[in-house]
C-alpha cells in the first residue's frame, strides 16, 4: 500500500469523515500522517429568502441531511477503494464536521423531520433580536462563551420548533432528537445506538455550560429548548461507539469526534497558550490558545473549549480558546467564480491577482451572509468600492484576497488584546491555505511569520489523531508529531506604512457596509 506521494505506508490507518458545507471528505491517514486516500463528494446548498423570492438578502441556508449522510458514505467507500484496502485493514475512524448546523430527525426512524439549518443561515435573526431585547444576553454569554447570533444552534432549534406545527411536543416527549452534524452522523453510524456529541460541539449550542461542561437547564429554559432533544455529551477523543458492519463491510470503533475547528486545532498541535491556527475554508477560522483560562472576550470574540482530550484512566483537562469566525473566506473566492465570473476556476484567482502589483485602490468587504467576529452584525452586505476607470479584474481578485487577510488581522488584533499576548507567528490550513500569495499578504498584514504544513487538511487529520489516539494507534504527542510537519514559512516583507494605510482603507470600507440590509434601512428604501 503507498501514500498519495507514492511511499509506503506505515500500517494501522485510521478513516477520517470530514464533513464540510459544501462537500463530504474521507481521508485515510497512516500512522506518519500522510493520507494515502482520499474521497470526496459534493453535495447542494439551499439558499432562499424568507418571503419566497431568490437570493439571500435574509440568509436562509439549508442542507437536505440525507444528502450530508449519503456523500459523506459515498466518500468513505471511494476512499477505501482508492486505497486497495478493506475496512477490516482501519483501526478507527474519527469524525470532524461543520458546526453549529442544525440537524432533528425521528429517534424510531432515523428520519430528518426538516432541513438542516446551516451555520450560515440568518433566519433565526429576529429570535436573536426578542431574546437580546428580553435582557438574557449577558447570561448567554457569561455560560456559554458565545454571543446571541444566529450562528448558533439554539436559535435555529427554536425557530423549527416555532414553525413545524406538534414539533415542540414531540420533542418534549423524546421522539425527536438535535444533533449537530456529528451527532447525526454518529446515530446513523452506529444504527442509531449512539446519541452523542463531543465537547466542542456542544459548547456552539448556547445550551452548554462552558464551566461546568455540561448541558445547562437554566439555558434551556431561556431557549425554550426540550432537554430530552439534547445528545450525551463526551470528550473529543474517546469511544463513540461502533459502526454497523454493512456500511463498510466490518465494524469499525468511532475513536473520536470534534467540530472542524477545534479538530483543525488538534491536528496543528495548538496546546500552549499563545499558540494559534487559522483554517481557511467556507469561511475563515481563528483560534488561539489560551490554556486553562476562559478569557471572556471584549472584543466580540468567542470563548470555547478545545478538544477534550485525557490519559487513560484520567478526567480530560481543562483547555480554552479565543475564536474568531470570519463567515466568508473561501467562499469569495467562489462568488468571483460563480456571482461575478472574473474566473473560470478557484486556482484562477492567484495568477489573476498577482497580475497586478496591489488592488489598486479597490476595497472588497466580503459580508455576503453578514459580518462575523469581531463586528457580529447580520444586517452587513458586501461592497466593493475604490472603483476607477483603471480597476480592472486583477485588482478586483486581489483585492478579494487581500480581503480574506484583513478579516483575519482583525481577529488576531481584538485576540491580542483580550488575552493580553502578542502573536509571534500563525499556523494556518484549509484549501485556500495553498495559495501562495493569499499566504504572503497575510504574513504581510500580521506582521508575522505565516506557517503552511506539509498536510493541508489538518482538520480531518485532527480527527484522525483524536480517533487514534483513543484506540492505540499513537501513545502521545510525541508519537503525533511526526505528523505536524511544516511545509513552508512565509515572512512578512510589507513595509509598516503600506500596512498601515492598506488597514485603515479596510476598517473605513467596513463601516459603511455595516447595518445595509437593516429592517429600517430597507423599509426606508
Amino acid at each position: 500500500m503507498r501514500t498519495m506521494s507514492g511511499e509506503t505506508a506505515a500500517p494501522p490507518l485510521v478513516l477520517a469523515l470530514d464533513q464540510g458545507t459544501t462537500s463530504s471528505r474521507a481521508i485515510l491517514f497512516d500512522r506518519l500522517g500522510r493520507p494515502v486516500a482520499v474521497g470526496q463528494e459534493p453535495f447542494p446548498q439551499h439558499v432562499r429568502r424568507a418571503d419566497g423570492v431568490g437570493g439571500d438578502d435574509l440568509g436562509i441556508v439549508e442542507h437536505d441531511p440525507e444528502d450530508i449522510w449519503n456523500s459523506q458514505m459515498q466518500s468513505a467507500r471511494v476512499a477505501l477503494e482508492r486505497a486497495g484496502v478493506a475496512a477490516r485493514d482501519v483501526a478507527a475512524v474519527g469524525i470532524a464536521n461543520q458546526r453549529e448546523t442544525t440537524i432533528l430527525w425521528d429517534r424510531d426512524t432515523g428520519r430528518p423531520v426538516a432541513p438542516a439549518i446551516v451555520w450560515q443561515s440568518r433566519v433565526s435573526a429576529p429570535i436573536c433580536e426578542r431574546l437580546r431585547a428580553a435582557g438574557v444576553e449577558d447570561e448567554v454569554r457569561r455560560r456559554t462563551g458565545l454571543l446571541l447570533d444566529p450562528y448558533f444552534s439554539a436559535t435555529k432549534i427554536v425557530h423549527l420548533l416555532d414553525t413545524i406545527p406538534g414539533l415542540r411536543a414531540r420533542c418534549g416527549a423524546g421522539e425527536v432528537l438535535f444533533g449537530t452534524v456529528d451527532s447525526f452522523l454518529v446515530w446513523r453510524l452506529t444504527g442509531g445506538r449512539v446519541h452523542a456529541t463531543d465537547v466542542t460541539n456542544a459548547s456552539r449550542t448556547l445550551l452548554f455550560d462552558i464551566h461546568t461542561q455540561a448541558w445547562c437547564p437554566d439555558l434551556c429554559r431561556i431557549f425554550d429548548v426540550p432537554p430530552e432533544m439534547l445528545p450525551d455529551v463526551r470528550p473529543s477523543s474517546g469511544p463513540f461507539g461502533e459502526t454497523d458492519a454493512h456500511l463498510l463491510g466490518a465494524a469499525l470503533t468511532i475513536g473520536g469526534c470534534a467540530g472542524d475547528q477545534e479538530a483543525a486545532a488538534f491536528g496543528q498541535g495548538v496546546e500552549r497558550a499563545g499558540d494559534a491556527k487559522n483554517t481557511y475554508g467556507t469561511g475563515a477560522f481563528l483560534l488561539c490558545s489560551t490554556g486553562e483560562r476562559a478569557v471572556a472576550s471584549g472584543h466580540g470574540l468567542l470563548t470555547t473549549p478545545a478538544c477534550a482530550v485525557a490519559a487513560p484512566g484520567t478526567a480530560p483537562a481543562r483547555h480554552y480558546c479565543l475564536e474568531g469566525s470570519v463567515f466568508v473566506a473561501g467562499a469569495l473566492v467562489g462568488w468571483l467564480r460563480d456571482g461575478l465570473g472574473i474566473i473560470a476556476e478557484a486556482r484562477d484567482v492567484e495568477p489573476l491577482a498577482a497580475s497586478v502589483p496591489d488592488s489598486g485602490g479597490v476595497v472588497v468587504v466580503p459580508a455576503l451572509t453578514g459580518l462575523g467576529a469581531p463586528h457580529w452584525d447580520p444586517h452587513a452586505r458586501g461592497m466593493i468600492i475604490g472603483l476607477s476607470r483603471a480597476s480592472g479584474r486583477g485588482h478586483i481578485a486581489r483585492a478579494a484576497l487581500e480581503a480574506i487577510a484583513l478579516s483575519v488581522a482583525d481577529v488576531t488584533e481584538c485576540m491580542e488584546r483580550d488575552a493580553r499576548l502578542r502573536l509571534t507567528r500563525l499556523r494556518v490550513d484549509g484549501g485556500a491555505s495553498a495559495n501562495d500569495l493569499l499566504m504572503q499578504i497575510q504574513a504581510d498584514v500580521l506582521g508575522v511569520p505565516v506557517d503552511r504544513p506539509a498536510v493541508l487538511e489538518t482538520t480531518a487529520l485532527g480527527a484522525a489523531l483524536l480517533a487514534g489516539l483513543s484506540t492505540g494507534v499513537w501513545g502521545g504527542s510525541a508519537e503525533m508529531a511526526a505528523a505536524r510537519r511544516i511545509e513552508r514559512t512565509f515572512e512578512p516583507s510589507m513595509q509598516a506604512g503600506a500596512r498601515d494605510r492598506l488597514r485603515a482603507a479596510w476598517t473605513d470600507a467596513v463601516s459603511r457596509s455595516k447595518g445595509w440590509a437593516a429592517p429600517l434601512r430597507r423599509g426606508a428604501q
